[in-house]
This record gives C-alpha cells, structure tokens and sequence, in this order.
C-alpha cells in the first residue's frame, strides 16, 4: 500500500468520524434518548438505562438510510 491511498483512507475515517459526531450531536438536541418507552431505573448509589424506543427509532432511520444508498449505487 502506498502513502497516497494510506492518506486517502486515514481521510475517509476522519471524515466518517465527524459525520458521526454531528449526528450524535443533532440526535441529542432532538431528543433521541428520552423518547416515551425509555426505561431509567435511579436508585441510591446505582442507576440503569435502557433506551428502548430511541433504539428502535435509530434502527428505522439507519435501515432507510442504507437501503436508499444501495440502491444508489446499484444503478
């Protein structure tokens, strides 16, 4: 492998990596997280969490979002 396509892919992951911190960031602001059908349990000293619903609605948008982009490069 040489440095030109090591570059390239050391970018790609970079770039990756922003794009998955901004969504992060937006799901935050939107809420994902504290949907109807989370579960928190906050006892004295321990707590627990099991976000449910933000699961299921995370799993809905990242199966639209693939299916659309294979379908684009499938042409």
């Amino acid at each position: 492998m040489d440095l030109q396509s090591f570059g390239k892919i050391v970018a790609g992951i970079g770039v990756g990596l922003v794009v998955l911190g901004a969504l992060l960031w937006l799901s935050g602001r939107l809420g994902l997280g504290s949907l109807p059908g989370d579960v928190r349990i906050e006892r004295d000293g321990w707590g627990c969490y099991v976000p449910i619903a933000s699961s299921i609605v995370l799993s809905l948008l990242l199966t639209l979002i693939l299916n659309l982009v294979i379908r684009l490069f499938h042409k």
